[in-house]
This record gives C-alpha cells, structure tokens and sequence, in this order.
C-alpha cells in the first residue's frame, strides 16, 4: 500500500528511551526502527511512500485534525472530527518503573494505539503494512487466533494484537474496515522480540492501566525539572525531545531519529543522523544539568567518557549509542527517498573526518558537569591530559569544520576557538583541583597563542566581522559561540559588528538565519540552531526585548506540537533536513536559559 506523503512538519514523535515512532497527521506510523535507533526501518514510508510501508488507522472520510500531546508527556493525541462524530487516536510506546517491570512481564518494545469514538459515530480504516530491512523486505504472517498476529522479520518477531479482526488484505498486510459509536474503544498492541519467545502484553482494561502508567512515568519525569524561566512551555517539550532521543541503557543522545530526510527537496543533501556527535555534548549537559536532570546528565557524561576512551587521544566525529565506531556510509537504491529526495543513505561518511572542534566540547561537557563537588578519577583525569596534550599538537592543523562540508580541509574560526575552550577548560579543572598532572605552562602559553591567532587572523577588518576561516571573507554564523566559549564577550565591539554583518547577510527573514555566507548555502534552509544562537547571544549582550523577538520569531516555525526539524525553507516556512533534531531543541533550551539568567541579573540592578 502506498502512504500518502506528509510534510515533514506534520509528524510528531513518540518514543520509550530505545527507539521512536513518527506519525503523521494523517494518523500513519511512517517510521520506526526497531530495536534502536538506527536498525533497519520495520515501517518506512517516511523515505519511500510505495514500498517503505506504514500503519494507517484514519477515519474513512475527510476530517478535521488536532493534535497535542498530553501535558508533560511523550503521549500522543490526534482528534479527527468529521461530520458524522469525532474519534481520538492515542499512540505511544509503554514504559514504566524498574519496580512494575519487577512486579508483571513488560515487553521491552511495544506500541499501543487506542482508537476512541467521542461523538457520532465514525467509519474507521486500518492499514497495517509493515516493511521490514528498509522495505527490502515481505515479511511473514501467522494468524495465532487470539494471540494475534505474528510477523516474521529475519529471526526476530513482530507481534500485533488487537481486540478486533484484522484480516489478511492479499498484498501482504493487514486491513480491517469497521464504524465506530460513541464511547467505543479499540486497541492495538505491536511488540518486537529478538529470539526466543516474545512477552504477549494483555489487551482490554490493561491497556488502559498500561497508558495510565506510561503518564505517570513521564510525568515524574517532567517533575523532575527545575526550570521556572521563559518559554517554559517550549523548554519542557524540548526536554522531552531530548528524553526521547537519548537512548537510555547506555545514556547516548542521537542526534536525530531520522536518516536522509533532505536539506533540499529534491536534492542530495541526505544524511543519517541516528548517530551520537561529540559535538552536541556540552550544549546537551549544559542544558540537561541546568533543568536538574543531574541523572540524565551524568549518564550522558559517562557514555561520554567510555566512547572517548577507546580512541583516545584521538576522538571520532561521532559514534553509536553504545559508543562504538558507525558502519561505513552506502545509499540504498532501492529508495525513492523523501520526495523522491535521493539518495538514501545509512551510515555516515563524517565519521571518517577530522574536527578538532570536539575536543573543546568533550572537555566543555565534562568542566560543566564537575562544576559541583563531584571528582574525576583518575582515568578520566589521564585521558583529559592526554587530549590537552593533542591540542597543544594539533591545534594549527586544518579540519572538516563542524558543517562538515566534503570539501578540503581548512582553518576553520570555529574550530580554533574550540581547541582554545579545551585549553582554557582544562586550566579550570585543574585550578579546581579536579584535574593533576597537566603541564599548566605549556597549556596556558599555547592557549594564548591560539588566542592571537584568532584576534589577528579571523578578524576581518573589511568586513569588520569574524569569518568562517582564517584570512577568508565568507562569513558563519557560528562564531556567535564565542561569547558562549568565554572567548569574547558579547557587548565588544567586535562581537557587535559581527553580529550586525550576520544579520545583514545571512538572514532571509527576521529570525532565520543561513548558517554561513557560501552561495552553496542558499540551496538549504536556514538552520534553526543559528537562529537560537542569536536569541542566546543578544540576551548575553544584555538586549533582552531582541533576544525574545528573535525567540519569538523563530518560534513561529515550530509545528504544531513544538517540534523543529535541522532547517527551515524562508520561502514556504517548511521544515527541511531530519526531524526532530536535538541541537535545535538543545539551543532552544540553552538560549532560554541565557535569556532567564540575563533577565534576573537586570532584575536586580533594578533593585539596587
């Protein structure tokens, strides 16, 4: 069966800490990769319409549509009404405490949608239609009779459940056509096991129990939050991106569940983003840690600190959430792709580059999280030695730049202020007694070296602005990091003018920002992340009604449950590249933070 095809914007995710689920408006299960985040696709009409497959439950003629999710959780409602009643449809993947797991068998991965009718009645159709290996896949069913339906997929088992008949539809899914009255309730349950016999989770009232606990677990979960700041709304929804996106057994944070969604319709610039960058480790922890979830901070720092440790003193771009190396990157040609947005990819080719600009990260994350009393030991305190000790080797050597362009390496401003961050960070933790063993002198002396050469080589005095490279002319508008980094403060003269030249020729419209001046550049959207970073950066200049009208703005391009993509189309306002992603959620949160931190410090010189 082919899916209709959905604007990115019109998904909304759900998710249990292993793996996540994209549905569209449309109340169609496009995406989902089981058992984690980048397995093979089981449902993948989100990258092929025809043969990816999907798992439609609609009513059987036009509705109007609303969606939200319920208040500080990862559940999912969509309310269609049409003209003959009103039905709602809830989707999420059960999760609970370690001590209900303890008290009845839970299965590891499950997905239940429950269908009510709330008015009328409603004729209903469902679609059942999986995929699995990318859609390269017809898999098997067996009808168990009351046990449902089970799917073979290679040697692992889908089964599905439902307390109505599905049929077999010939064309190797199932299909079922029934109307719905008011106060009728139907259900389905799709678990996955990997050999051996699957955990069959009981229908009826326990479903009910089941979606009344997955409530309270994200509910404590958002309880635990200690941010009473601006745009607490969109702070706690991008948490719970975050939450979704983390992979729990190991604490890894991926930076999208999504591979190969375009940055341009109908273009090339596809990429698989269900991997772990080094490069969102400081923003992540920062923020994490900075909403009081120490928990999921530390975890992150830990899965951190493994990765690291088994290719240190050199560090990956990125790794798998176990924190291994990621397969090579190879396209699948069998995909029509996104809008026939080609090719597909799995696998990531950035792997295999160099950006010094990680290391400022690693030890930005690490210097933020030990803020408190916490100790490093002794293990961690040798191989952040050792990454200083790189630094101070590398640190005039050309890199791949954190846009990771296929283009020769360059000097790129960004990633010669990061090494500078490593430096200065590394200073830090020593003067804190948490890190012995560093050559101070050696690492102080370089990390002024690197300072003069940034203040004499990335200013460009024509421009009067910082540019992307050293001695280069193009612009970038990740330099406004730099006040961020404790670099350069954000009232300098300097920073002013870049930001003015920024604004001047990288923003197509107010509150959207391309992310660097290259004529290459016009054929992606603008990236909602730079646009964050200027709302962050004018509250740090202490211009708080800018920050919030550039925070506004860029607000305005959020869908309909507050969930942003890598990049926005200035034209048309559609969201464009993998979705959702965590750096734009993970800017969000940390440009609120920077504005609530400015505007308490303005509230009390007001005071004085």
């Amino acid at each position: 069966m082919a899916a209709e095809v959905s604007k990115i914007q019109d998904y909304a995710i759900i998710g249990n800490g292993r793996s996540v689920a994209l549905i569209s408006k449309r109340g169609s299960l496009d995406w989902l990769c089981w058992p984690r985040f980048d397995s093979a696709s089981i449902f993948g009409a989100l990258i092929d319409p025809k043969i990816g497959g999907c798992w439609s439950i609609r009513p059987a003629h036009d509705s109007h549509v609303r969606r939200r999710y319920i208040e500080n959780t990862n559940v999912l409602e969509t309310t269609f009404v049409s003209d003959t009643g009103k039905i709602v449809l809830t989707d999420f993947m059960s999760v609970t405490s370690e001590e209900e797991k303890k008290r009845r068998l839970w299965p590891e991965h499950e997905f239940v949608r429950l269908v009510k009718c709330e008015a009328g009645e409603v004729p209903v159709v469902v679609d059942f239609d999986p995929r699995p290996d990318y859609g390269g896949t017809n898999p098997f069913f067996k009808d168990e009779g009351k046990l449902g339906w089970r799917i073979g997929v290679g040697t692992n088992l889908l089964n599905l459940r439902s307390d109505i008949k599905l049929p077999a539809n010939g064309n190797a899914g199932l299909s079922a056509r029934l109307t719905l009255k008011r106060g009728e309730t139907i259900s389905f349950s799709l678990t996955f096991s990997k050999e051996g016999p699957a955990v069959l989770p009981p229908l009826g009232n326990l479903v009910a129990e089941k979606l009344k606990l997955t409530i309270e677990w994200w509910q404590r979960w958002a309880g635990r939050a200690k941010y009473d700041g601006p745009y607490h709304e969109q702070v706690m929804r991008s948490a719970l991106v975050l939450a979704l996106l983390s992979y729990a057994p190991s604490g890894a944070l991926v930076a999208a569940p999504t591979t190969s969604l375009p940055e341009r319709i109908g273009g090339d610039l596809n990429w698989d983003y269900r991997f772990c960058w080094l490069r969102d480790a400081a923003l992540a922890v920062r923020a994490l840690f900075s909403l009081g979830y120490e928990d999921d901070a530390e975890a992150f720092v830990s899965w951190l600190l493994h990765a690291t440790r088994l290719t240190r003193p050199c560090l990956n771009t990125l790794y798998d959430v176990y924190g291994n190396g990621i397969p090579r990157e190879k396209t699948l040609p069998h995909l029509s792709g996104y809008r026939n947005s080609s090719p597909i990819r799995i696998g990531n080719a950035a792997s295999e580059q160099r950006q010094l600009d990680v290391y400022g990260e690693v030890i930005e994350a690490v210097s933020h999280f030990f803020c408190s009393e916490k100790k490093i030991d002794r293990e961690a305190q040798r191989m952040l030695c050792q990454y200083g000790d790189y630094v101070c080797r590398h640190w005039c050597e050309p890199d791949d730049g954190m846009w990771e362009p296929r283009t020769p390496r360059q000097h790129f401003t960004h990633s010669r202020a990061s090494c500078w961050l490593a430096l200065d960070r590394l200073l830090d933790l020593h003067k804190r007694g948490l890190v012995k063993g560093l050559p101070v002198e050696r690492l102080a002396q370089t990390r002024e070296r690197i300072r003069s050469d940034i203040e004499q080589r990335a200013w460009n005095s024509k421009l009067e602005a910082y540019t992307q490279v050293l001695d280069g002319e193009t612009l970038d508008a990740n330099v406004l990091l730099l006040p961020m980094y404790g670099f350069e403060d954000a009232t300098s003269e300097r920073m002013r003018q870049t930001h003015q030249r920024l604004r001047e020729k990288l923003c197509p419209k107010f509150g959207l920002m391309y992310r660097d001046g290259r004529t290459e550049t016009r054929c992606e959207g603008a990236f909602g992340i730079c646009s964050f970073w200027e709302a962050n950066f004018l509250a740090r200049c202490g211009d708080l009604n800018e920050a919030r009208r550039v925070f506004d703005a860029v607000l305005e391009y959020a869908n309909d449950v507050d969930l942003f993509a890598e990049e926005i189309d200035p034209e048309t306002g559609d969201a464009l590249g993998n979705f959702p992603q965590a750096l734009t959620h993970l800017a969000l949160i940390n440009a609120a933070l920077s504005l609530r931190d400015a505007e308490e410090r303005a509230s009390k010189l007001e005071r004085r």
